[in-house]
């Protein structure tokens, strides 16, 4: 489903500040969880998200690049499409629904995309950049539909797979699944023993739900304040993807992301947005299936408000 020579080309070719960010054992907080704990940090880059990669490698792999770039996102994808769009000189728009995490939109706009808000959630305002890009004639990008953005996600599997040792279980977050989708494509490749397990919020099943029917399963809510997973339309291919290539889907409640970004901040001192930290949450909330195991997790996220971080953090 997704080509492991297109993942192999992406980590030499998309932008080098995406790329082989830091990974090291949380010796303090892996104890505390009672596993061996390697983080991956996806959030020292320019966009403090790992969707630089996807986004990057898509417009690289375009054979005729559009007019205008038009996606919707809950922030981070469209901050890396920006990004890529700026880089090449083509204008990015993006959509976002009325409740967006103002922080992300803000960043958007620095990086010049143009940002409408249009909907209630993310899912009404993709229907709203459906319709702005067939007005326009051009595509619409969606992220975890197009297979270049889950390849440059795979990069990270790369990255992961270079560790000394093999990992007994891998923790990803689960949103729209390209990030899921391409880390699990490479390590099937390269550590076949590994298992791969993805994270939902307990507020956002559907594509938990989907998963495990083995076709799309909608909700009429996504609630968790962990906005970048918080999906109530799973995408068809997207499901489709993780078939055979995943071994669990976990669900996390948002007590137990909190817990998870507190104490990411108060061993490794890093401020996560909450769907950065569901790995360590799932870790947390299922710690007795993985006790004494080798895990790796992704930290995906870290555009967290100065309001959010007061009443998250306390500071």
């Amino acid at each position: 489903m997704f080509s492991l020579d297109a993942i192999r080309r992406a980590a030499t070719s998309i932008d080098p500040v995406f790329r082989n960010t830091p990974q090291w054992e949380a010796v303090s907080l892996g104890a505390q969880l009672g596993v061996r704990l390697v983080l991956k940090d996806e959030t020292r880059t320019p966009i403090r998200s790992f969707k630089g990669r996807g986004a990057d490698f898509y417009v690289r792999e375009l054979a005729v690049p559009p007019a205008r770039l038009v996606c919707a996102s809950a922030g981070n994808f469209g901050q890396g499409l920006a990004w890529a769009g700026r880089s090449r000189g083509i204008p990015c728009d993006v959509f976002a629904a009325t409740t967006a995490n103002p922080l992300k939109i803000e960043r958007m706009r620095s990086f010049g995309a143009t940002v409408q808000l249009a909907g209630a959630d993310f899912d009404a305002a993709k229907d709203a950049a459906r319709d702005h890009a067939r007005a326009l004639g051009v595509p619409f990008i969606e992220d975890g539909r197009e297979p270049t953005i889950s390849e440059g996600a795979g990069t990270i599997g790369i990255e992961l797979a270079a560790w000394p040792a093999s990992f007994d279980a891998v923790v990803i977050p689960l949103g729209n699944g390209a990030l899921l989708g391409g880390v699990a494509t490479w390590l099937r490749h390269a550590a076949p023993s590994t298992r791969i397990i993805g994270v939902c919020a307990t507020g956002a099943p559907s594509m938990e739900r989907s998963w495990r029917a083995g076709t799309v399963v909608t909700t009429e809510s996504a609630d968790t304040i962990a906005d970048g997973i918080a999906v109530r339309v799973p995408i068809p291919e997207a499901v489709r993807d993780l078939e055979g290539i995943v071994d669990d889907i976990w669900l996390v409640d948002d007590d137990t992301i909190l817990d998870a970004m507190r104490m990411v901040y108060a061993t490794e001192g890093i401020v996560l947005e909450p769907a950065g930290a569901v790995g360590v949450a799932a870790v947390r909330a299922h710690g007795d299936a993985l006790k004494g195991s080798l895990v790796a997790t992704v930290l995906c996220g870290a555009n967290v408000t100065e309001a959010q971080r007061e009443h998250w953090f306390g500071r």
